[in-house]
């Protein structure tokens, strides 16, 4: 019997994160109630639990889940209780120019859920039917789990335009960077070359058998680079870590043609210095990637359905919903750590 209470990780401010019993979200009829089974930890989490990233508060965090669907509204009409769901975090107007022109993640009234409104570091989300993606019955919880995540580093890859021949070099060898470097393999990239400080997700990287891992804290990894591409500098160049220092290393390791993806969220307030001379002579392309949505997830579905990709690969620890403060400590502070499972069951 379902009460109307339920156990959520409830942010209030900078470090201040508290388990607290707290209403079952009510849904409307367009939308679907579901029982979190698992979500991960990301990156921003820890940014928004130490208000380093701007969130409305109080905030129910979490936002790459999977679970059941225990309700649904009067009108939802594509799953019912007992489907194995997750659902795409970026919920959009439909109405203005960006969501009618296929851009929903640049909606001027988008709302992601974990980051703007109540997420799934609790034992119920709702989330719209239009955002809901069924799960086959075969994948696991964790590995549905990373769907959210890895539909963004599809859409990084298909930005990037990674094609056959390419030698892809990514800055960063955390959850992100380590899927973008077996994503790359998968499209076609002859060579795939990693460059980071963290010996343990070298180590990671070098076992996920990426062509080329350098240590960064003991290597130039720009001459690196050139060294292994002719003096020319990779084709693509993702930076997947979001600092300045490893941004102005992307410029200088992206060969004359190539493209940078700036896929690492740098803080909002950073700036750094380029030299737009460089960007005209050397003919760059330089693109961002924010977010996945659309059919991106569909393919991150296949994509880990099929086990071209195994989430379980870059999982380091899975913790219990009581321990979310402990696990978001260390996903922030303990590099050795890659990927961090918050099980809600």
């Amino acid at each position: 019997m379902m009460t109307n209470k339920m156990k959520a990780a409830v942010t209030y401010g900078k470090e201040d994160m508290r388990l607290e019993e707290v209403e079952i979200p009510e849904i409307g009829g367009n939308e679907v109630l579901i029982k979190v089974k698992t979500c991960g930890i990301c990156g921003t989490d820890p940014h928004i639990y130490r208000a380093h990233f701007p969130t409305p508060k109080p905030l129910i965090q979490g936002h790459e889940f999977a679970g059941e669907v225990v309700k649904v509204g009067s009108l939802v009409t594509s799953v019912k209780p007992g489907d194995r769901v997750t659902a795409d975090i970026n919920i959009s107007c439909e109405n203005c120019y960006y969501c009618r022109t296929g851009q929903k993640l640049f909606c001027e009234n988008i709302t992601q859920l974990g980051v703007h409104i109540n997420g799934a570091f609790a034992e119920y989300v709702k989330a719209p039917e239009k955002n809901i993606y069924t799960i086959p019955e075969e994948m696991t919880w964790e590995e549905a789990a990373y769907i959210e995540p890895l539909a963004c580093v599809i859409r990084g890859q298909q930005r990037a335009q990674v094609d056959m021949g390419d030698t892809v070099a990514i800055i960063g060898a955390g959850p992100m960077g380590l899927v973008h470097a077996l994503m790359a393999k998968l499209n076609g990239a002859s060579k795939v070359i990693i460059s980071e400080m963290n010996a343990a997700r070298l180590q990671k990287a070098r076992d996920l058998g990426v062509d080329v891992v350098i240590d960064a804290s003991e290597t130039d990894p720009v001459q690196a680079v050139r060294n292994l591409t002719g003096g020319r500098g990779a084709d693509v160049v993702f930076e997947v870590v979001g600092a300045v220092p490893t941004y102005k290393q992307a410029f200088e390791m992206v060969r004359k043609g190539g493209v940078l993806v700036a896929y690492g969220a740098a803080p909002a307030d950073a700036t750094m210095d380029i030299k737009p001379f460089e960007i005209y002579s050397k003919e760059l392309t330089i693109v961002g990637s924010y977010a996945g949505t659309y059919e991106t997830w569909v393919k991150a579905i296949e994509l880990i359905s099929s086990k071209r990709i195994n989430p379980t690969d870059i999982i380091s620890k899975r913790i219990p919903l009581n321990q979310i403060v402990e696990g978001l400590v260390e996903a922030a502070d303990n590099k050795d750590t890659i990927k961090i499972m918050v099980s809600v069951e």
